[in-house]
């Protein structure tokens, strides 16, 4: 079994590492960060099943 130190201390890394990327970014930094990651997924997502789509209308027109 853990220590109450060793679970100690992985609860302060973990805290760091969070206080680290709100130095850096700041609270506007990721937000914008998390909306452009929401955004481009959504994105990739609907252009890339327009993608097969449009690719297999092409296949099909070619060999017809």
């Amino acid at each position: 079994m853990e220590t109450k130190e060793a679970i100690n201390e992985e609860n302060v890394e973990k805290k760091s590492r969070w206080k680290k990327m709100l130095k850096k970014f700041g609270i506007g930094g990721i937000i914008f960060f998390t909306v452009k990651g929401i955004i481009t997924s959504t994105l990739i997502y609907f252009l890339g099943k327009n993608f097969w789509s449009v690719i297999s209308g092409y296949f099909t027109g070619i060999f017809q």
